[in-house]
C-alpha cells in the first residue's frame, strides 16, 4: 500500500516519561481503518533516519505533526520541510496548539498542506478519505480544519463541536506499544515511581484572553466520565504498576461531581495524582471535598493565579469570581489538608506607561511573598508575560497597539529568540525593558532558592539548607540583583524549573 500514514510527536523536552497522548488521539481516530505507524521523536536517536526510512519504502503518503510552540519547532518545522522537498507528493497535515494558532503562517510556509484546528477525532480521518477518494471539493465542508484552496486564499472552516468524549475510541496504547515499549514512558517523578500521564477531558469553559486554548476551543469542556478515567487508570495499575498519574486536562477541575466520583473511586488504590484547575472553581468545593481529594492522592495543583492584582485580573478576561483575596484564601485552605497549590504567575502584562509596567511586577513580587507567609508549601511558577491574545480582545488591540507582532515567516520561529518566547523566558514585547526582565527574573531565582521547588525531588537535605541559607538575606531585604551565588548552585545541581521542563523524572 503506498497510502500509509506516518505520525510523528516531535521532541519536546528533556524528560521521556509522558505518554504522547496527542498522536494517541491522532491514531486513535484512524486505528482499524488506514495503515500507520508512530514515530516519537522523544525515544529516537535520529528521528529523521527512521522517518526518511518509512517514506523510502514508498508505501506513505500522508506525514502528520503534533505541533507545540517551543522546542517541538526544532524538528517539526525542518522535517516537514525536507519530507515536502524529497517527497513533494506526500501530503503534510500539522495539528496541535502552535499550528492552529499561528495557521497563517504555517499554511504559508508552502510545506504544510493542511492543520486541524482543534480535535481531530471526526475532521482528521474525514479529510483522509476526502484525499483518497480524490475528492477535493469535499474538502471545505470538513470542520476544524484550515487549508488553502485553488485561488490561494487560506480557509478557514467551522467548528465542530466537542464531541461525547466516552464515545471516542479507546487510545491505541498497544499500537504504541508495537513502536516503543510504553515502561519508557513512565518513570519516577515527585508524585511517584511509574508516572503515566493522561488526558481526561478537553477545553476550559473560561475565555481568558493571554490563553492559546480559547481560539481552539471557544469556552467550550467535555469531559470522560470518572468511571472511564478509573478503568483507563486501573489498566495502567494493573499491567504496568503506575504509582502516579499527571493530569493534562486544561481544567480538570471543572466539574465537582466528576472530581469526587473519580477520588472515590481511587481513593483505595495508592496513586497518587496532580491536576491543572482554577482557583475560584475549586474554591467552591468543600473543605470535605478537598480532604476526601487528599486521602485519594491528589498531592499537587497547578493554579492559574496569573496576578495578586485586580485590575490586571479584569485586563486579562480572567472570568468567573477569582480576585487576590480569593487567592490568598485558598491557599490559606489547602495549608492544613496538605494539597499543594503550584500557583503560576504571568508578570509583565502591558500598560499605559512603563512606570506602571514596573509597578504591576513590583506588585506581584509583594503579592507572591505574601502568599509564601500564608502557605509556605505553596510552589510559585513566574512566566513573563508572551502574547498568545485572543484576536479581537481588548488585550490583543493593546499589544498590537505597542507594536507586537508575531514573526511571518515559518522558520523564523526557530530563532533562539522566538523559542525562548514559546518558554516564556524571553517575551519580545515592546513594553518590557531589560531591566523588568532582570527584575522578573532575579527575583524568580532568589525565589527558588529560599524555597526551592518540591518537584524536584533531588534538591532536599543538605543542599535545600544551603540554597536556603545563601538565599535568605537577599530574600528578606528584597535585594535581587546579581543572584549569581544561587545560580551557581542551580547549574551545579541542574536545579529543574517546572515551568520550562515539567517535574524532574528519572
Amino acid at each position: 500500500m503506498n497510502n500509509q500514514i506516518l505520525i510523528f510527536n516531535p521532541k519536546s523536552a528533556n524528560g521521556k516519561h509522558r505518554i504522547p497522548n496527542s498522536i494517541l488521539q491522532v491514531g486513535a481516530s484512524i486505528y482499524g481503518i488506514y495503515e500507520f505507524v508512530f514515530v516519537d521523536g522523544n525515544l529516537e536517536n535520529d528521528p529523521w533516519e527512521k522517518i526518511d526510512s518509512y517514506f523510502k519504502t514508498g508505501n506513505f503518503k500522508y506525514f502528520c505533526s503534533t505541533v507545540m510552540p517551543g522546542p517541538q519547532l526544532r524538528q517539526a518545522i525542518p522535517f516537514t520541510k525536507k519530507i515536502k522537498e524529497k517527497y513533494p507528493d506526500c501530503i503534510t497535515i500539522w495539528g496541535g496548539y502552535f499550528a492552529s494558532n499561528q495557521y497563517q503562517v504555517s499554511i504559508s510556509s508552502g510545506f504544510v498542506d493542511y492543520v486541524i484546528n482543534g480535535p481531530g477525532d471526526i475532521a482528521f480521518p474525514s479529510l483522509i478519505g476526502v484525499l483518497e477518494d480524490n475528492n477535493h471539493t469535499e474538502i471545505s465542508t470538513i470542520k476544524n480544519l484550515i487549508f488553502k484552496n485553488e485561488e490561494g486564499e487560506i480557509i478557514k472552516t467551522a467548528k465542530e463541536e466537542l464531541l461525547d468524549q466516552d464515545s471516542l475510541p479507546k487510545l491505541p496504547y498497544q499500537h504504541l506499544n508495537s513502536f516503543y515499549n510504553l515502561e519508557n514512558y513512565l518513570s519516577k517523578t515527585f508524585l511517584g515511581r511509574n508516572t503515566f500521564s493522561y488526558h481526561s477531558s478537553l477545553g476550559c469553559p473560561f475565555t481568558c484572553s493571554f490563553c492559546a486554548v480559547v481560539p481552539i476551543y471557544k469556552g467550550r469542556w467535555k469531559a470522560k466520565s470518572a468511571e472511564s478515567v478509573y478503568k483507563d487508570v486501573k489498566y495502567f495499575k494493573d499491567t504496568y504498576r503506575i504509582e502516579a498519574i499527571e493530569f493534562h486536562d486544561n481544567n480538570f477541575f471543572t466539574s465537582r461531581k466528576r472530581v469526587i466520583e473519580f477520588s472515590e473511586l481511587i481513593k483505595n488504590d495508592g496513586i497518587t495524582w496532580w491536576g491543572e484547575g482554577r482557583i475560584d472553581t475549586i474554591n467552591k468545593y468543600s473543605d470535605t471535598d478537598l480532604i476526601l481529594m487528599k486521602e485519594a492522592g491528589c498531592k499537587m495543583i497547578f493554579l492559574g493565579a496569573e496576578t495578586g492584582n485586580d485590575e490586571i485580573l479584569k485586563q486579562m478576561n480572567k472570568g468567573g469570581t477569582q480576585t487576590g483575596e480569593t487567592i490568598k484564601e485558598f491557599v490559606k485552605r489547602l495549608y492544613p489538608i496538605g494539597i499543594i497549590p503550584e500557583l503560576s504567575f504571568v508578570l509583565g502584562m502591558p500598560a499605559e506607561t512603563p512606570e506602571k509596567v514596573m509597578a504591576q511586577i513590583e506588585w506581584d513580587i509583594n503579592f507572591i511573598k505574601e502568599i509564601k507567609e500564608i502557605n509556605p508549601d505553596a510552589e510559585i511558577i513566574i512566566y513573563l508575560y508572551s502574547p498568545v491574545a485572543t484576536e479581537g480582545s481588548e488585550l490583543y488591540k493593546q499589544i498590537q497597539k505597542a507594536g507586537f507582532s508575531f514573526p511571518k515567516n515559518l522558520e523564523d520561529w526557530l530563532a533562539p529568540a522566538w523559542e525562548n518566547f514559546d518558554l516564556r523566558k524571553n517575551p519580545l514585547t515592546p513594553w518590557l525593558t531589560p531591566k523588568m526582565v532582570d527584575r522578573i527574573m532575579n527575583f524568580e531565582t532568589v525565589l527558588n532558592g529560599y524555597y526551592p521547588t518540591a518537584t524536584d525531588f533531588r534538591i532536599k537535605g543538605f543542599k535545600r539548607s544551603l540554597l536556603r541559607g545563601v538565599s535568605k538575606i537577599r530574600y528578606i531585604t528584597g535585594f535581587y540583583k546579581y543572584p549569581y551565588e544561587i545560580k551557581l548552585l542551580h547549574k551545579i545541581w541542574k536545579y529543574r524549573q517546572p515551568e520550562t521542563q515539567g517535574f524532574y523524572s528519572e
